[in-house]
């Protein structure tokens, strides 16, 4: 009799290992399940108006260039910005501020350049676009058939 329980047992252990087995493979196809959907996420824009977000460290010059320009809803020159800002509009401070928001722009962030030592913020060019309008999709994008 105590063999009858001992295989009684085995089989509970064989069912249950079946059961964590076919679970395993569940969870590892949600893992690339969830892994492509990331990946096909890191190609659409992270906001509405199309231009990923980056964050600037609150009060830094950088910030109150960027809330300057939010404000004035239009480019500005350096000299400009930089007396909104209250700093001198010396050759130092020009060349340094100028050389920041070329290196942001350059980078397609937050700020561009529209003319010589003229910025204004990307969201300028993107906030008369609205979302739908972003990106021309081809008709067939989506299809699962293959050639379509």
């Amino acid at each position: 009799m105590p063999m009858g329980i001992r295989d009684n047992f085995q089989k509970l252990i064989n069912k249950k290992l079946e059961e964590i087995g076919a679970l395993d493979l569940q969870i590892r196809e949600a893992r690339a399940y969830v892994q492509a959907l990331q990946d096909s996420m890191k190609l659409l824009p992270r906001d509405a108006t199309g231009a990923p977000e980056y964050t600037l460290r609150e009060g830094s010059t950088l910030s109150k260039t960027r809330d300057i320009l939010r404000n004035a809803a239009v480019p500005m020159s350096i000299v400009e910005i930089l007396k909104a800002l209250g700093k001198p509009h010396d050759q130092k401070h020009r060349t340094s501020l100028a050389g920041t928001l070329s290196a942001y722009s350059k980078n397609g962030k937050i700020f561009t350049k529209t003319a010589p030592n003229t910025f204004g913020l990307l969201e300028f060019h993107n906030s008369s676009q609205s979302v739908d309008e972003g990106v021309d999709l081809p008709d067939e994008f989506g299809s699962m058939e293959k050639g379509a």
